[in-house]
């Protein structure tokens, strides 16, 4: 398989690869389903899915939360929340995540020149997210969520 990586935002003809998309249980507990992202667009117009696409397929998902007012996790208003960041099981080990995180600050530049920075949050316990967003460039600065899952990490990356 090639890997030509392209990020762009949910269209409908991605249902069909969202119903088959494939989490393992142990990382759907740290992250919200595909579909559900798109449930909540539905409800919310600054929740803007975003699809990981690599040769036609869709290989992962997730969310920018653009509303100026709802980004609890900081005080800058220039932020913009990247959330519920998965890649299809059948897709990971290839080196695809940290891909698409390090396309994330340009996408966000492009389409979102107000913003300056990108916020996160990742489980206290998903070691294996922490490590990939701190290789790819994100900083923890002590920030911590109390959230439904218990503690949460505060990433940030300063565009």
């Amino acid at each position: 398989m090639g890997t030509e990586l392209v990020i762009r935002p949910f269209m409908d003809k991605d249902y069909a690869a969202l119903n088959d998309y494939c989490l393992p249980t142990e990382q759907a507990i740290y992250t919200s389903l595909p579909l559900k992202i798109i449930e909540d667009f539905r409800r919310d117009e600054y929740n803007l899915p975003m699809m990981i696409i690599v040769n036609e397929d869709l290989v992962g998902c997730f969310a920018l939360y653009t509303d100026k007012s709802g980004n609890k996790y900081t005080s800058n208003e220039n932020a913009i929340l990247f959330k519920s960041f998965s890649v299809d099981s059948r897709h990971q080990k290839k080196g695809l995540a940290f891909k698409a995180l390090k396309k994330l600050p340009q996408l966000i530049k492009r389409n979102y020149p107000d913003k300056d920075e990108i916020i996160l949050t990742v489980h206290h316990t998903n070691n294996q997210a922490i490590n990939l967003y701190e290789k790819a460039g994100f900083v923890d600065n002590g920030y911590r969520f109390i959230g439904k899952e218990e503690e949460e990490l505060v990433f940030h990356y300063i565009l």
